[in-house]
């Protein structure tokens, strides 16, 4: 083969190596899509009220930290907000569904972040239907190939002229 050949198959090697190595990292797009598929499985599983599923989602151990709409004002570690879940699931028979809408995920290759208006519905245990919607943020980060959530922030709106939580407020 001659020099100028091999210099043009370089050439052309050294062109294709910035493509391949592109294709190759997950891009932004994609990040998104994990996201929200993992936040669609979370919704699944609070359908099928498995709460080993929903918390598959989280960072196990002490650096989960969560704001949820009841006491106490932060739960830290994925133990105390899987007892936050176990509460919140107590309270409910046959499945509760999860509705998301206006939701926006921003994903970067380590972090990422969700936000958007949640609705939960189902019947609790005394035979009441139950729907309220929710201001929810979540904060992700990627361990070794898997997005975990390490933050959630789970809000509603305030009456603060009676100091009141305004849940049957709708989109």
């Amino acid at each position: 083969m001659s020099r100028h050949a091999k210099l043009v198959i370089f050439a052309v090697v050294a062109a294709l190596l910035p493509l391949a190595t592109q294709a190759a990292e997950p891009s932004a797009a994609n990040n998104e899509v994990q996201i929200r598929m993992l936040l669609d499985g979370w919704a699944k599983a609070f359908h099928d009220r498995d709460i080993k599923a929903i918390m598959a989602m989280y960072k196990p151990g002490t650096e989960m930290v969560a704001y949820d709409v009841v006491p106490p004002l932060q739960y830290v570690g994925y133990d105390a907000y899987k007892k936050d879940y176990e509460n919140f699931l107590s309270q409910y028979k046959g499945p509760i569904n999860i509705e998301y809408r206006d939701m926006h995920i921003v994903a970067s290759d380590t972090v990422a972040y969700a936000f958007g208006l949640e609705k939960m519905s189902g019947t609790l245990v005394n035979g009441q239907k139950s729907e309220m919607w929710v201001r929810f943020t979540s904060g992700f980060r990627k361990s070794h190939g898997r997005w975990l959530d390490v933050h959630d922030h789970i809000s509603v709106p305030a009456d603060l002229d009676h100091g009141k939580a305004m849940m049957s407020l709708t989109p």
